[in-house]
């Protein structure tokens, strides 16, 4: 009798030892699954060409999420349609946390009412968090009768349809400046797009347009004298000039528009990714040698967490579909 009892015992401390094996051995691939990065590189997908400021920001970023996660970050350039075809790109990705988007948020919150498209940014992407911004300006050549903003708002009230404004391209976030500068001013300039911001700051420069809504790379001529800032299109002024007033501060309310940059992320990632992912931005926006590249494009490693920028996205869809529908802007 205690031999049959000994027996099974025996046989059940076995049976529990190996449910508990497999049990253990289950959750192992759990967590063998759950683990990120894996040894496949992460790719962040950029809208732009190369040098760009969109550009220059995944690439700083990306060395430092690199060294942070101890995995490759490759930077995979797709340029188009003001952003459209890097986001379909990263819409048709695994949602494996291996693929992210580094864009300006006008591809959200501007492109899906200014272009015949296909995809909803809003819908078919998650936002991750914001990765810095710029601010723009008023620029004129040094040459110019105007010494602050006030001066040419009086005149073109003044002399309807005499001045002239450039700015990146139709539908950029420097035309919808622009076009929010006139609004919250009450006059009129006709818009001259150029197909980038340097070409629509040199023809300002050559005194083929009286002004051009700047993102920043006018800094140089400015401090050279070949240039001269009349106001800041932001709610703050620049770091950069500080001694320069914004357009608010003019009296002019409701021109306020910075140019914000953020990541996405395919629907369907993990939101563990996506929090760590958002937590390392934060950390590598504090580094010196970020700093350093930001500010050389004019720009700041202001970053936001993932509420923050769900917030700016929805505000700054709300402002800029609205100036769009008033301005009558469309591209084909």
């Amino acid at each position: 009798m205690k031999t049959k009892q000994t027996s099974q015992t025996r046989r059940r401390l076995i049976q529990t030892a190996v449910a508990s094996l497999c049990t253990l051995g289950a959750l192992g691939g759990v967590q063998a699954q759950q683990a990120w990065p894996t040894a496949k590189p992460i790719r962040i997908v950029v809208g732009f060409a190369p040098g760009g400021t969109t550009d220059v920001m995944a690439r700083s970023m990306g060395a430092a999420l690199s060294e942070a996660l101890g995995q490759t970050v490759l930077i995979d350039n797709k340029p188009g349609a003001s952003g459209n075809v890097a986001a379909s790109e990263v819409i048709r990705a695994q949602p494996d946390g291996h693929t992210f988007l580094v864009a300006p948020t006008s591809f959200e919150t501007a492109n899906p009412f200014l272009f015949k498209q296909t995809i909803s940014p809003a819908k078919d992407l998650t936002p991750v968090a914001g990765v810095g911004k710029s601010q723009m300006y008023v620029v004129v050549n040094q040459q110019s009768p105007f010494k602050d903003a006030r001066e040419l708002v009086a005149f073109a009230q003044k002399n309807p349809a005499k001045l002239s404004y450039t700015s990146a391209g139709a539908g950029t976030p420097p035309h919808l400046a622009g076009e929010l500068f006139k609004q919250s001013a009450k006059f009129f300039a006709v818009h001259i797009p150029y197909r980038g911001a340097a070409p629509a700051l040199q023809d300002v420069l050559a005194g083929q347009a009286d002004f051009v809504m700047d993102p920043g790379i006018a800094f140089p001529h400015v401090r050279a004298g070949k240039a001269r800032m009349l106001a800041v299109a932001g709610a703050k002024r620049s770091a950069f000039f500080p001694e320069v007033p914004t357009l608010s501060e003019l009296g002019m309310k409701g021109a306020e528009l910075d140019i914000w940059f953020g990541m996405w992320a395919p629907n369907g990632t993990p939101p563990e990714v996506a929090a760590r992912m958002a937590s390392e931005i934060g950390k590598a926006l504090t580094l010196p040698a970020i700093k350093t590249r930001y500010e050389a494009l004019g720009a700041e490693p202001v970053g936001l967490n993932n509420a923050d920028f769900k917030n700016l996205l929805a505000a700054e869809t709300q402002q800029l579909s609205t100036v769009i529908r008033d301005s009558k802007i469309s591209i084909d």
